[in-house]
C-alpha cells in the first residue's frame, strides 16, 4: 500500500451481524493509482467468525448514462480498463455472454482480460455441473475454446457495458477502439 494510502486510511468497527460475538472492523482507504484514478477501497472484517467483504469504487467515472463498447482487435486490447457498476450490465455479444445487475452486484474494477477470465470460470463451474451425456456439452466446450482464444488475443470481440445510472465506464488502450453512446431519459 502506498504512504498516501495509509495517511487516507480510515477504521470503523460494529457488531458482527453473521456470528453476533465479534466487531466488524471497516477499513476505508482512498488510493492512488499510477495513472491518476482514484479508488475507494472498503474493507470489512470481523475478529471473530472470520467473515470479510471487500467493495472497490472508482472515484473517477464519467457519470454519464449510456453504452460503452469496446472493440478488442489484438493482445494490447485486453489491458483495457473496465468499471463496471452494480446496475451496469456487461455483455459481450459474439459469445452470447452477458452479467446483468442483481440485488447483491458489486462494483469492480478489472481490465478486459479479468472480465474474461471470469467468464471463463463461471462457463467451466456449468460446464462441470451438467451430466457427462448433456447435449450442452458440446456448445459449452466451444464457447470455452473461443473465451481461451479470447485471453490470448485470438478472438476479436465487443466488449459493451450498458449503464442507465452513469457509473461504468472503460479506459481503453487503443481509443479509436472505443465508442460511448449517450441515453436519454426516454432509453432508460
Amino acid at each position: 500500500m502506498s504512504e498516501k494510502a495509509e495517511k487516507s486510511q480510515e477504521e470503523f468497527h460494529f457488531q458482527c451481524p453473521v456470528c453476533k460475538k465479534g466487531l466488524i472492523s471497516i477499513k476505508k482507504t482512498v488510493y492512488d493509482l499510477p495513472d491518476t484514478d482514484k479508488m475507494l477501497i472498503i474493507k470489512f472484517e470481523c475478529n471473530q467468525c472470520n467473515y470479510s467483504n471487500n467493495d472497490i469504487i472508482p472515484l473517477t467515472t464519467n457519470f454519464k448514462p449510456g453504452v460503452s463498447s469496446l472493440i478488442v482487435k489484438e493482445e494490447i486490447d485486453l489491458k483495457s480498463k473496465i468499471y463496471r457498476s452494480p446496475i451496469g450490465t456487461l455483455e459481450i455479444p459474439e459469445l452470447e455472454l452477458v452479467v446483468e445487475p442483481g440485488p447483491s452486484a458489486n462494483f469492480y474494477y478489472t481490465n478486459v482480460e479479468g472480465i474474461l477470465l471470469r467468464f471463463q470460470n463461471a462457463v467451466s463451474i456449468y460446464k462441470n455441473n451438467l451430466e457427462k451425456d448433456d447435449p450442452q456439452i458440446g456448445e459449452i466446450e466451444e464457447l470455452l475454446e473461443n473465451i481461451q482464444k479470447a485471453i490470448e488475443g485470438k478472438f476479436k470481440f465487443t466488449l459493451k457495458i450498458t449503464d442507465s445510472g452513469g457509473g461504468s465506464y472503460i479506459i481503453p488502450q487503443n481509443k479509436s477502439n472505443y465508442s460511448f453512446r449517450a441515453i436519454d431519459s426516454q432509453e432508460i
